[in-house]
């Protein structure tokens, strides 16, 4: 029988904890074409006023608004669920918990982040948002925080994804958002990529481009992204602050923490919370991050200043990337094609905090087969990464007899990704 955390909504976190005063350095700042650090004055043309006051603060704790607050609490706290038919399964002397963040409308961990991007945006007097998605849980999660704050929605999804899901398209549409595949025809930047190839598959990089360019060319909207910046990665530690608790009632402690990663948030959620207790004299603890091998960011890419998009119309940080005009193949794990990586999850990497590793897609969705057939949830292509790092250390504990206790991101459902395992 599973075992569930019983911790009520009033254990919700009221602030977000900020990773960055806790570090022993920090990451380089962005910088311009021309190389010159560049301050929140050059995010103001894209972002509102909240996003980017959370984005650039020192402040260890930030309050969470509290309309923001009302909105989490229709799912929040998530369930933190320890996977004693999985250790049964795998005969190992570990215990494997994970954070399931499937349970909210959209469907994952995006909507951490977009309720209160959308209120900032609401708050500022912006009519209309514009993003892009890749596998589409991003588009999601931002569709329904807009019809929540009456906002209008546009949406790039990466061309691979637009043909694989269609369902996606179909949940934006029900919350008033419009959705296109890019590259598009409505942007110089996707003109110029359909140019060159009339099929291309697209990538994140592009779409972003395409949702930057119409910001710049449009008043009273702005751009929305899903991860990646320090203010998306601030908003997400609300998993780990809950998972903090849980765990305390469960009476354990985790001896290594795993999350897939894209462009890093839901890690970020996960495990910052968790480093700054391990860096103020909390226990050791073993990060893991997993990508897949397709797009290998952090363990086959280069630290060094990148554009966050293909058409260099975003400052440059200082990131591990394949570089900005990287395509991956259209693997059914979209939310992890991104060519580059948040910046902080970077620069905990680069200080020997984080421990990248690389999966295969078959093996990994073999996986998540397995676990939905065992736990009884189907966890999105993307979460199958982080549980297959989760059996493999659970397997290493059953060689060595080590008592391991393994916390694992589950950051959202497949339900709607179902084609993915079609083959699996």
């Amino acid at each position: 029988m599973r075992r569930f955390s019983s911790r009520c909504s009033d254990f919700i976190p009221t602030e977000y904890t900020n990773i960055k005063p806790f570090l022993p350095s920090l990451p380089p700042p962005p910088v311009g074409p021309d190389g010159t650090p560049v301050g929140p004055e050059a995010l103001s043309v894209l972002f509102p006023s909240g996003m980017i006051e959370h984005e650039v603060t020192l402040e260890p704790r930030v309050p969470i608004p509290e309309k923001v607050l009302d909105a989490y609490k229709v799912y929040r706290p998530s369930p933190l669920i320890r996977a004693v038919e999985l250790e049964r399964f795998l005969d190992t002397p570990a215990h494997i918990y994970y954070k399931y963040e499937g349970t909210n409308p959209a469907g994952s961990h995006k909507s951490n982040t977009a309720l209160p991007q959308a209120y900032f945006a609401a708050q500022d007097g912006i009519t209309r948002i514009t993003t892009e998605t890749g596998a589409g849980q991003w588009g999601s999660a931002l569709s329904q925080a807009c019809n929540m704050f009456d906002l209008d929605l546009d949406v790039f999804m990466v061309r691979s994804s637009y043909l694989q899901k269609p369902l996606r398209k179909t949940f934006i549409n029900m919350h008033g958002g419009r959705v296109c595949a890019s590259p598009s025809d409505r942007t110089e930047s996707g003109r110029k990529f359909l140019s060159e190839d009339s099929e291309h598959p697209g990538s994140l990089g592009i779409a972003i481009s395409e949702a930057v360019e119409v910001v710049l060319t449009e008043s009273k909207s702005c751009y929305s992204l899903g991860s990646v910046s320090d203010a998306v990665c601030l908003h997400q530690s609300i998993i780990g602050q809950e998972s903090i608790l849980q765990m305390e009632e469960m009476g354990e402690y985790p001896t290594e923490i795993i999350g897939c990663v894209g462009g890093g948030s839901n890690f970020a959620g996960i495990a910052f919370p968790f480093i700054e207790k391990m860096l103020t004299g909390g226990g050791h603890i073993d990060f893991t991050a997993v990508e897949p091998t397709v797009c290998p960011t952090l363990t086959e890419g280069k630290l060094k200043y990148d554009f966050g998009d293909a058409s260099g119309l975003t400052p440059k940080y200082m990131m591990y990337t394949l570089g900005a005009g990287f395509v991956p193949p259209p693997i059914h794990a979209g939310g992890l094609r991104y060519h580059g990586m948040a910046p902080l999850v970077s620069h905990l990497v680069k200080l020997g905090l984080v421990n990248p590793v690389a999966y295969e897609q078959k093996r990994v969705l073999a996986a998540g087969k397995e676990f939905t057939q065992i736990e009884g949830i189907l966890p999105a292509p993307e979460s199958t990464h982080a549980i297959t790092a989760a059996i493999d250390s659970a397997l290493a504990a059953k060689e060595t007899g080590e008592n391991k206790v393994i916390l694992f991101n589950l950051s959202g459902h497949g339900y709607l990704d179902l084609a993915a395992y079609v083959n699996a």
